[in-house]
């Protein structure tokens, strides 16, 4: 039997339990990686661990690199001169280096590779500005990441990230990761900041932008919220999220949400305990934002043959609409396709392999992992990464759905059959096959951000 009980669906979809977690953690304030706000959001997911009845609740502390922003602006002149300073307009990229640069602005629209040759020498010695956006002719999401690394071995002396909503203020997010700081000075620009530069940019006149930052690169710790719901078994299946989020959000959808979520799915999976074959092990990681850190921490610190597979939840509230990404592994997609099947409700799957999340830090070992998020209206990150991302973009009922979801799928995971639509189906893959599928900007991005495993 694989299908979740109708009383637990019931439960599910009447239950206030996520909803009230997730308030309360975005009303802690700032959650950056390695603040008190983080560390109070971890003991505020333990407390509702516990209250859930869920057994050996509690944190579990590494060290990362810290990242504490100060003051940023920017400073266009030429044909317009003009400042900016606040932080509606102009923000610092975590990871950032602290300085100050001037040079001659250069435009790479998208960001794409074919953006940056067609820039070519221009970009040396110059602050290279790109968009957040991603062409829909593109057969993979650019990361920022991969735009700054870009940038930067082009010889570029800083970089510019515009926002390509509007509205959504500027967009934050790291560039350094785990060789902090990154090599060149970086900030966020709202969209309407980035489009007179664009504009400006595109004329005949040369145009000079000077970027200011202050911000502090220093070790600090961090802390993962753990518990454990089922069967005391040595092999677990891993339901995760993070908890922290960019200082200048509530981090409301990135990702309250998914710290909800995994609380509330361990509170739905406790009343049918009995059922499970395999232990379920719930993670809220710390540190995913600037580096993963939480994730590496309990991929190195746990043996791989105890890890069943991995279900981490990110950005999973702002829809219904579920989205699974499997990083290429066969059997991951069916149980989620057989419980969107049952409730009838819609799902996207994809098998690109992608180095962002907290599911990289298992993939990159064979490990079996899907990154759960939620497909929403507006393209990339939507409100994600900026100051908007708060709890009024988000309804309660999608949290119950995705919930409802989350758990019948979990549940077949943890009571695999012999199908995979049951769960049974799911194996590690060898670290080499791994290796050879990451496409070639990711690998990039990797060993520019000292994340690459490989060598």
């Amino acid at each position: 039997m694989t299908a979740l009980p109708h009383r637990v669906v019931g439960d599910a979809r009447t239950s206030d339990f996520g909803w009230t977690l997730l308030t309360d953690l975005v009303d802690i304030g700032n959650r950056m990686a390695g603040s008190a706000g983080e560390r109070r959001g971890a003991e505020r997911v333990v407390e509702a661990y516990e209250d859930a009845g869920l057994r050996n609740a509690g944190l579990d502390e590494f060290e990362i690199p810290g990242w504490w922003r100060g003051d940023s602006a920017i400073e266009l002149s030429g044909p317009v001169d003009r400042r900016h300073e606040g932080s509606h307009e102009v923000i610092a990229l975590p990871g950032t280096p602290a300085g100050e640069v001037t040079a001659p602005l250069v435009d790479v629209g998208d960001g794409t590779d074919e953006a940056f040759e067609a820039a070519g020498d221009e970009l040396d010695g110059a602050v290279a500005m790109a968009s957040s956006r991603t062409p829909e002719s593109h057969d993979r999401w650019i990361h920022r990441m991969e735009k700054y690394v870009n940038a930067a071995e082009r010889g570029a002396v800083g970089f510019v990230f515009r926002n390509h909503l509007e509205g959504a203020l500027p967009p934050t997010g790291e560039v350094g990761y785990h060789n902090r700081p990154g090599p060149i000075p970086a900030v966020g620009v709202s969209k309407e900041v980035g489009a007179r530069f664009a504009r400006l940019a595109a004329g005949d006149d040369p145009v000079e932008v000077g970027i200011e930052i202050d911000c502090r690169n220093e070790p600090t710790t961090s802390v993962n919220a753990v518990a454990d719901v089922g069967p005391d078994t040595d092999e677990a299946v891993l339901l995760t999220a993070h908890v922290d989020a960019h200082d200048v959000s509530d981090g409301a959808n990135d990702n309250g949400a998914g710290s909800a979520l995994v609380a509330e799915v361990g509170r739905l999976l406790a009343t049918v305990e009995d059922d499970l074959d395999t232990r379920v092990r719930l993670i809220t990681f710390g540190s995913e934002e600037i580096g993963l850190w939480g994730a590496y921490h309990t991929a190195e610190t746990t043996p791989h043959d105890e890890i069943a597979c991995v279900i981490n939840l990110d950005g999973a509230c702002n829809s219904r609409n579920l989205r699974i990404g499997t990083n290429g592994f066969d059997g991951m997609a069916a149980p989620f396709e057989a419980v969107a099947e049952a409730f009838d409700a819609p799902i996207e799957t994809g098998e690109t392999i992608s180095p962002h999340g907290d599911q990289w830090a298992f993939v990159q070992e064979g490990i079996p992992a899907v990154m759960a998020s939620t497909a929403g209206a507006q393209s990339g990150r939507g409100w994600g990464h900026t100051h908007a991302d708060t709890l009024d973009k988000l309804d309660p009922r999608d949290l119950r759905e995705v919930a409802t979801l989350v758990a019948a799928a979990t549940y077949r995971f943890a009571t695999p059959g012999d199908d995979a639509a049951s769960g049974g189906a799911v194996e590690h893959r060898p670290r080499d096959e791994i290796r050879a599928s990451i496409p070639d900007g990711y690998v990039r991005e990797l060993k520019t951000g000292g994340r690459w495993p490989y060598e």
